[in-house]
Parts: C-alpha cells; structure tokens; sequence
C-alpha cells in the first residue's frame, strides 16, 4: 500500500478519524443512493470501520501528546541516579536483565535471549547531543564485543551525531519512545 494513499493516511492518524470518515461515507451513501442500493451505500463504510479498528489495536498503550510531555518534564526534574534506575527498572519491566556498569561509555547492560547492549544515559538532559558521547558508547560496545547500544536523550542528536549512531548500531532512544518506555 502506498504511504500516500487514503488507507495508509488513515492508519496513521488517530482511530476516531476513521470512524468520521465512516459515518460520513456511509450516511452519504445511504442518503444519496436509490431506495432499493441504500443498504449497499451504507455498507461502503465498512472498509473505514475496519480501518478504524487496525488504527485502534496499532495506538493501544500509546501515550498521548499531553502524557509525552508530562513524562518528559518528570524525567527532565530527575537526579541522575533516579533516572538510571527509572530507566533500568523499565527495561527490565520489559523482559531484559539490566547490569550495572561502571566503565566508560555506557551506564548499564541490558540483556534479552542471549543479546546484550550496552546502554548510556548519563547525559540525557543535554540541550544538544554531538557526536563524541556516541563515540564513547561505540567504543565500550567494542571493548564489550556487542554491536548493538542504546543512546538516551531528551533533546535531539545533531545529524553528525545521527549518522554516527546510524551507521555504528546505536539506537537513539528519546522524545516519545523514551517517554512510553518510561511511563
């Protein structure tokens, strides 16, 4: 399916949208058609219906722009401990082991089926993120021999500091993923 296409527009935004475009396509069709094609009118709402349904099972759990918020300004207002074990307690509510480290580069490990990452946070509060923390991390992921880490930020990256984490295995967590997996 297109990503431009109305379909694929509806998936993304909010599942009461669909709904709307429901009843409107529906109503009109009943309302426009001769009497004996009104059930048929009306029936060609039901792809929006189930548009409708795909948009509300793929946003369930999903925090609202106001929750994203709130939850960023209560991690902002933390101490760095609090934050790391915040953010280790949420990887391990999601099924990871998460290990303390006290080397450079990367606060803690957190390990799922046998793969680790290595993940720093200790300068989630930056108002900018370059590249040199995210070349820290890389190094301790290969003094640890993982290719994979985890970068926390609240405020963006710079696009160098995106590539680099891009092309070196490096997931920049923030934003709204940081927040749901916080919650």
């Amino acid at each position: 399916m297109s990503d431009k296409s109305l379909f694929a527009r509806l998936l993304r935004s909010s599942w009461w949208v669909s709904f709307i475009v429901a009843a409107i396509v529906g109503g009109a069709g009943f309302a426009l058609m001769p009497e004996r094609f009104k059930a048929a009118g009306a029936l060609s709402s039901i792809p929006f219906v189930v548009i409708g349904f795909l948009a509300a099972w793929k946003q369930r759990g999903t925090l609202s722009a106001k929750q994203i918020d709130a939850t960023l300004v209560k991690i902002a207002a933390m101490s760095a401990r609090d934050f790391t074990d915040t953010l280790a307690s949420a990887y391990e509510r999601d099924g990871y082991n998460a290990t303390r480290m006290a080397k450079p580069g990367s606060d803690f490990a957190i390990e799922k089926q046998g793969y680790t990452t290595l993940v720093s946070c200790k300068r989630w509060k930056a108002a900018t993120h370059g590249v040199e923390p995210l070349r820290e991390l890389f190094a301790a992921m290969e003094k640890a021999e993982t290719g994979r880490g985890v970068y926390v930020a609240i405020n963006a990256v710079s696009d160098a500091a995106a590539k680099f984490a891009e092309s070196n295995g490096i997931r920049v967590v923030r934003g709204a993923h940081l927040a749901g997996l916080i919650r």
